[in-house]
């Protein structure tokens, strides 16, 4: 049994390992095996090449068909032993314009009286996807049908088979692999339409700033997906404000670097820039993107006072309240820990004032956060220092601190007047005497203004208050009975007023002191008692009531004079 393979080459193949001399790719279509006669051992393999274009082979009848046979010497001659076919990959190029095309012939040279029917299966036949190769079921002449695309599929794997007329297999069958040529016929695309990226200010050459990707759906083993990045076109916001070329890009990674000096985000803040990928190593198919670059800034600028020195006014007593504000300049980027300011206050011993920054002005806001005394101290002079929320950079001048004078004067206000105890408390026998003096000395005022004083509300008139000095006495007698007496307190009120009509008021309790001045009188005061009533008498019933609150009043001491007590006794009931 000897089976024929007879390759079909095609002109839009370019590459092979060997070529004819037409030009035209060979493949290896017959191996010979011959007897190596010097060794007397083994077996020598040649193979032989053969082109089939029809420059060169005009018909299928000139073609030099070789067959593949293996011998075995067994000392009786040479015989034929039983193979399988092998057949190298046959290479097809995509997008082909040569279709139906040929592609490779097999035969069979079993002796069989009948014909012989060739049969093909699978992927790109009879399965998915279908009908893109076909086979001659008389000459065994494989074909492709349409043109192939090689990003769809990259190779096929086929099963061809010999049959008789019967179905009987006369051969075992044999594996075609196809393998789809690439065609440079996509054109790499980036991966974005716009990159975004940035670079600090006076960052030195060769600063990596960012990489751009693409893709290219063509074979990534050949010319036709290398990839070659290039930079067309430089643009600065704003317009024209850098003339030099300030970026490169790696050819081969799309890596995007600062190739110049000078970016300085205080002169431009952003790069546009015009982006090329193209394959064959940047010669072949290309498509265009946009990096933008924004130049980040740097803190290479130190806050300065403008102005500095200020003078603000704050009222005593008052805290929690702004007095001013001071102003700096900063050319580093708004908004940013690099331009935002923190102030210091020194020469504060006591901690009266407080600054924070405004986040929208980046001014100092001046607060006092502990009153002031315009009697104490009348001005205050500060230091004020400012830096960044962020360190300087190492590429800002070496300069100090930047300070600000600050003198702060203390406004005098009309306080109020105030009492030295609120409410005041005096205790006075219930029995006291009018016209006694119950309480001096009572109120004050900041400012030493002349006082008045005067009773708000006396509602048993018993109080009297010298206008001048403040002194309380006592106006008429108390009473322990009266309505306005809770639990022995009386309450009345006093106002105090400054020469500039200031005023406070205090309650006055007076706490009257119980005294023993009522005695207690027997109830009943009298009472008959019938001696000569034959039904025995207990005695008399006697009890008392005193006037007086406790502990001047019950419990009760009866006694009988002694005149009486012979005839009379007195015994404890409760």
């Amino acid at each position: 049994m000897i089976m024929h393979i007879v390759y079909m080459c095609s002109h839009s193949v370019r590459k092979r390992v060997i070529e004819c001399n037409c030009g035209i790719p060979m493949v290896e279509q017959i191996c010979k095996v011959i007897p190596n006669s010097q060794s007397g051992a083994g077996l020598e393999y040649k193979g032989e090449f053969v082109c089939s274009s029809a420059e060169h082979h005009h018909n299928e009848a000139e073609q030099d068909h070789r067959t593949l046979y293996f011998w075995r010497n067994q000392g009786k001659g040479m015989m034929r032993v039983k193979r399988d076919w092998i057949i190298p990959p046959i290479r097809v190029s995509e997008n082909s314009r040569y279709v139906p095309e040929d592609l490779v012939q097999i035969k069979s040279d079993k002796t069989f009286s009948g014909e012989v029917i060739y049969k093909l299966e699978g992927p790109g036949v009879d399965q998915e996807p279908k009908n893109l190769f076909e086979i001659d079921d008389k000459t065994g002449v494989i074909r492709s049908k349409r043109p192939l695309d090689r990003e769809q599929y990259s190779s096929f794997t086929l099963k061809a088979f010999a049959l008789s007329p019967s179905g009987e297999r006369l051969e075992n069958p044999t594996t075609i692999e196809i393998v789809v040529l690439d065609q440079n016929d996509n054109k790499p695309v980036f991966t974005q339409k716009q990159f975004f990226g940035s670079v600090s200010e006076f960052s030195v050459p060769g600063t990596l700033v960012m990489s751009v990707l693409a893709t290219d759906a063509d074979d990534p083993m050949t010319e036709n997906a290398a990839l070659g990045f290039s930079i067309i076109g430089q643009d600065s916001i704003p317009p024209n404000a850098v003339n030099k070329t300030m970026f490169g890009i790696n050819n081969q990674t799309g890596a995007i670097y600062t190739r110049d000096v000078g970016l300085d985000r205080e002169v431009v803040k952003e790069f546009k820039l015009k982006l090329r990928v193209a394959d064959m190593w940047g010669d072949g198919l290309h498509s265009d993107a946009v990096a933008i670059i924004s130049v980040s800034d740097i803190n290479n600028h130190a806050p300065q006072f403008r102005p500095a020195s200020y003078s603000m006014k704050a009222l005593e007593n008052r805290n929690n309240i702004e007095i001013g504000r001071v102003s700096v300049t900063d050319r580093d980027d708004p908004g940013t820990g690099n331009w935002e300011a923190k102030y210091t206050i020194s020469n504060d011993p006591y901690g009266n004032f407080a600054i924070q920054t405004d986040p929208v002005t980046n001014q100092g806001i001046m607060t006092v956060v502990k009153p002031l005394d315009y009697e104490v101290k009348r001005e205050h002079n500060l230091i004020l220092t400012v830096e960044n929320v962020n360190p300087l950079s190492s590429k800002a001048p070496n300069l100090p601190l930047s300070s600000a004078a600050v003198l702060v004067t203390v406004v005098n206000e009309n306080e109020a007047p105030y009492f030295k105890e609120n409410p005041i408390r005096i205790e006075v026998p219930e029995n006291e005497e009018p016209g006694k003096l119950l309480k001096s000395n009572i109120a004050l005022d900041p400012d030493h203004s002349e006082l008045r004083f005067q009773i708000s509300k006396d509602p048993e008139g018993w109080l009297d208050i010298d206008r001048d000095t403040g002194n309380i006495f006592l106006r008429r007698s108390l009473n322990m009975k009266s309505p306005h007496v809770k639990n022995n307190i009386y309450s009345a009120v006093i106002k105090v007023t400054d020469a500039g009509g200031v005023s406070a008021s205090a309650t006055v309790n007076i706490i009257l002191e119980e005294t023993n001045d009522f005695p207690p009188q027997v109830r009943p005061l009298s009472r008959f008692l019938c001696t000569g009533d034959s039904r025995a008498t207990p005695g008399l019933l006697m009890t008392a009531v005193d006037e007086d609150r406790p502990p001047h009043a019950a419990p009760f001491s009866f006694l009988i004079t002694d005149s009486l007590s012979l005839n009379w006794t007195v015994n404890k009931v409760n």
